[in-house]
């Protein structure tokens, strides 16, 4: 090995280690600062929490709520609806969330292109402020198409925070805590739910005359991060890469990262345009039909596909059937039930604190087999469940590890992959395809379950189950392990299943270089080597 090699061998190695502590000289585990951490948690609050508090929040109110529809048809044409019109007025009420969600995944593409990632944050709450001022009046004014609008338009909500949260904190955290950080989303999710669960006990808000305050309840996340967000950096990625801001980019990673020589961060960040021919964004088509991005695509959709296909909703359908079979008492059954989002939210957690020890890989495999032995034992249970006074008890511990197993890998983890599998220019057509699959699943499971369960009955969870399974399988031949990778390496685990050449090789790596702040991506010579010229600081990383 001679020196030249040695030399660059030795520089390819610093510029690969994002544990280096650049003022103590040392390598360092810890990647987390105060700031990174409350800045994901007030971006969660408006976005994710909102998610989860409105999916369980509809529960609680929903006798209450389908009154407001008879009374006010009563005033209107002075006869009472009946009760399959109700129904559907009722069915059209939780699933127009959905349509909604769908809406924002398909709009969010020119939203973080034009305001950024922090800035569609910011913007975003105003549909949650619209949504919460709509449903939390329908009572007063007797008009429910005010709380329909309002569901709609909070669907709007979710589906741009589900697609621009993940996405920015992907590009706000080191590769080495980026699956942590990114569980942030799935823990806030649940504990959104959590507290839906609890405001609606009927000691607090689920009663006749404060069910509206549950709906007004979402001013208070939103307005907490329209007041707190600003005062945190936009993504240094999107302005380095898109806006060309090296200063402000420079002073954002300082803020996150908690130190003031981050030199080698903005080295790390150019080196990601080595494997792109440019950093102009691309649109959803144009990313399908990109060769290198095949498999990815695929591996996106097959894993939100079964996010929202595994069959948590139908969990939450049978709750309150099962315990009630297991011999607890009516009015006893919502505080038990609070129970499974206690559940939610420890599995959660636990799946952030073993996320970079344990890898992706191993979590949503492991989630999906689990759900699957669950969902066939709570088959069998649900069967024979009048043969033993036992039996009963059964189902309530599998339902519960049905929903632990979720938590732990198939929860959280998809999100968190998105933003991995794809470089900047792809990283907002892959959220949106990511989001609109998302927002079709979970509009279809609305749907087709209660046909599904009818005419299958406790065998329903069968379908689950083999979702379950085809899932698990997908990804233990499919997916490669993203743990603490960067996106180079990442994409180089892709390129033999896309069938194309090394992305490191070739013609395919282009190099970033900056001229008087501004970032230029130029071509290389055929031998495959490069340098990332960075005039400013006056540093050569060799590729």
């Amino acid at each position: 090995m001679d020196g030249r090699f040695k030399a660059a061998h030795t520089q390819k190695e610093h510029c690969n280690m994002e544990h280096l502590d650049h003022e103590t000289g040392k390598i360092s585990s810890k990647g987390f600062s105060w700031k990174l951490i409350m800045a994901a948690v007030v971006g969660a609050l408006g976005s994710s929490f909102l998610y989860g508090y409105n999916l369980s929040v509809v529960n609680a109110p929903s006798l209450y709520i389908r009154e407001l529809y008879n009374e006010s048809w009563a005033a209107r044409y002075n006869y009472t609806v009946s009760k399959s019109t109700i129904s559907i007025m009722w069915s059209v009420t939780v699933s127009i969330f959905a349509i909604g969600g769908l809406v924002g995944a398909l709009i969010v593409i020119p939203m973080v292109n034009f305001l950024g990632r922090k800035g569609t944050l910011l913007l975003n709450n105003l549909f949650a402020i619209a949504a919460a001022l709509l449903m939390s009046l329908s009572n007063v004014a007797g008009v429910p198409e005010m709380l329909i609008l309002g569901r709609f338009i909070m669907g709007i909500d979710g589906g741009i925070a589900l697609s621009t949260l993940p996405m920015y904190l992907n590009e706000v955290s080191p590769k080495h805590i980026r699956g942590s950080l990114g569980q942030v989303t799935a823990i806030l999710i649940c504990v959104g739910v959590f507290v839906g669960q609890v405001l609606g006990l009927p000691e607090i808000f689920g009663k006749e005359s404060h069910w509206p305050c549950l709906f007004g309840f979402i001013l208070i996340p939103a307005l907490i991060q329209l007041v707190f967000l600003p005062f945190f950096p936009e993504s240094p990625r999107y302005l380095l890469l898109e806006k060309q801001d090296r200063k402000r980019a420079e002073k954002a990673f300082s803020i996150f990262l908690g130190r003031e020589d981050v030199s080698q961060d903005i080295e790390d960040v150019l080196a990601e345009t080595r494997i792109q021919r440019n950093i102009r964004l691309v649109s959803v088509i144009e990313l399908f039909k990109t060769r290198s991005a095949k498999w990815q695509i695929i591996t996106v959709i097959v894993t939100m596909a079964s996010y929202q296909l595994c069959g948590l909703n139908a969990i939450w359908f049978y709750t309150n059937s099962i315990f009630s079979e297991a011999g607890i008492q009516s009015d006893k059954i919502p505080y038990i039930t609070l129970s499974t989002g206690g559940i939610e939210i420890l599995a959660s957690v636990i799946s952030s604190l073993t996320v970079e020890k344990l890898g992706r890989r191993i979590l949503l495999i492991g989630g999906f087999g689990l759900m699957t032995l669950f969902f066939g034992i709570l088959t069998v249970s649900l069967t024979f469940q009048h043969h033993a006074p036992w039996i009963p008890y059964i189902s309530i511990v599998c339902i519960l590890g049905v929903i632990a197993s979720f938590c732990i890998g198939p929860g959280g983890i998809p999100f968190v992959l998105v933003g991995e599998f794809f470089p900047q220019s792809q990283r907002p057509a892959a959220f949106m395809i990511a989001g609109s699959v998302n927002w079709i699943s979970n509009f279809a499971v609305g749907l087709l379950f209660p046909l599904i369960q009818e005419g299958l009955g406790n065998y329903c969870f069968l379908i689950f189950a083999a979702i379950c399974l085809a899932g698990a399988l997908y990804l233990y031949f499919i997916l490669p392990e993203t743990k603490n990778k960067t996106f180079a390496e990442i994409n180089q685990a892709f390129s033999k299943m896309n069938r194309i050449p090394s992305a490191t090789t070739g013609k395919e790596m282009f190099p970033a270089e900056e001229r008087d702040g501004e970032i230029k991506v130029s071509p290389i010579s055929n031998n495959g080597q490069s340098q990332i010229e960075l005039e400013k600081t006056q540093k050569t990383c060799t590729v």
